[in-house]
């Protein structure tokens, strides 16, 4: 005899309502199965981060196809821009061509999406909803990925100064991985061409390494994820690239307001501390530094998994779902910016920059939840480099050498 087909579950963040007939029109196009939601406002509350896997499906036959115009080379250095046409919101600019795609031996484990670019396991019905309660073994996985991604990004740091391409720290990085063991868990996830993220000025994130070289006054962003012995550590920092950009009042005004709002979020983390709330101290404060908070991106969880439940907005007067509980493992990494929240992405399908190409700072943490608190398992060493600063000293109008407005 045959027996009833279970009910159909809806895919929607941290939901566990029967699914309707409503289906995500993207997943449709893309030949996405069984993404079925229970309402329209279900939808758009997991919007955020249902929407990666569009691009892993979207953006594979980009990675085939030749834009179909591009700049003259450079003759000089042979460097062009791929999207001359596009309306660039800043002065920061892609210089391609960029560098073969880094090997990682068979020796090293790899995660699931290393060979197709797609997550598969992040694709199930568990991995899009379930959060994961690790045990001790898990927990002790994770600090130990954590470890080795924080040494991973203090060696990127350290090699970051003037007159370096971003291309050369994604060498550094890859092979800092290497060194450890590890897979760079960035490569080709959702096709991602490198090993590591590295988000310039105006670049909110995901940028990519290229040969544009760093000058003095830039500030950048080093995205750092390790994966090692089956488990993800990821993390981030912002780091001032020569005398000039410390000495700029609004990029010293913008990195610390990140890096404080970060530190002031984990504060709040503890088993029954609710998701939503982090998002209003991260707000509170980056408006009392007049920046914005960018609503785009979030946090993660983040576990055998790269990216899963919870969602973790970093703005105020989100609508997350769900509270903290021992165990559980995520990132809070909350990206501010200068001017408006609002973001535009390149035609390369994943570098973010502000609408108003002012610039943009973010600092992450992958956090582990305990029974009294947080442990934070990226936490920055003794020696580690970059750091908080204070607001320069700028001259004022009777000659006065005052501290620069914050």
């Amino acid at each position: 005899m045959a027996s009833e087909a279970p009910p159909r579950k809806c895919i929607g963040l941290d939901c566990d309502n029967d699914a309707g007939t409503l289906q995500c029109p993207t997943c449709l196009k893309l030949g996405i199965k069984d993404s079925f939601f229970c309402s329209q406002d279900c939808f758009k509350r997991s919007w955020s981060t249902h929407k990666a896997l569009h691009k892993s499906k979207g953006n594979f036959l980009s990675n085939f196809i030749t834009p179909k115009v591009v700049s003259e080379p450079d003759p000089d250095t042979g460097t062009y821009d791929p999207f001359p046409t596009f309306p660039y919101t800043g002065p920061l600019r892609p210089v391609y061509p960029l560098s073969e795609r880094r090997k990682v031996p068979k020796t090293i484990q790899h995660p699931d999406y290393h060979k197709d670019g797609i997550p598969h396991s992040e694709q199930t019905f568990p991995g899009r909803t379930k959060i994961e309660i690790l045990d001790k073994a898990g927990q002790e996985g994770m600090r130990k990925v954590c470890r080795l991604a924080r040494e991973v990004l203090d060696i990127a740091a350290t090699a970051a100064v003037p007159g370096v391409t971003t291309d050369y720290i994604d060498e550094i990085v890859h092979n800092a991985c290497l060194e450890r063991n590890s897979y760079p868990s960035p490569l080709n996830y959702g096709h991602f061409p490198k090993s590591v993220c590295t988000s310039l000025n105006e670049v909110i994130c995901h940028g990519i390494p290229d040969q544009r070289v760093l000058v003095d006054g830039d500030i950048l962003n080093i995205d750092v994820t390790l994966y090692h012995g089956g488990y993800h550590g990821d993390l981030n920092e912002t780091y001032y690239i020569g005398d000039k950009a410390k000495a700029d009042p609004d990029n010293v005004r913008v990195v610390e307001a990140a890096r404080e709002s970060l530190n002031e979020a984990i504060k709040a983390v503890k088993p029954g501390g609710l998701f939503r709330e982090y998002g209003n101290i991260i707000e509170k404060h980056c408006k009392s530094k007049k920046c914005s908070v960018i609503r785009t991106y979030c946090g993660h969880g983040i576990n055998s998994l790269f990216h899963c439940s919870p969602n973790i907005p970093h703005y105020a007067k989100n609508k997350a779902v769900g509270a903290a509980k021992e165990g559980m493992c995520f990132t809070i990494e909350p990206m501010v910016a200068l001017g408006t929240y609002r973001d535009k992405t390149w035609p390369d399908d994943w570098t973010s920059v502000t609408q108003d190409g002012k610039r943009t700072a973010q600092f992450e943490h992958t956090l582990l939840v305990t029974a009294d608190g947080v442990e934070v398992l990226t936490a920055r060493f003794p020696d580690s480099p970059g750091g908080p600063i204070p607001m320069p000293i700028v001259e004022g109008t009777n000659g006065e050498k005052v501290e620069a407005a914050k």
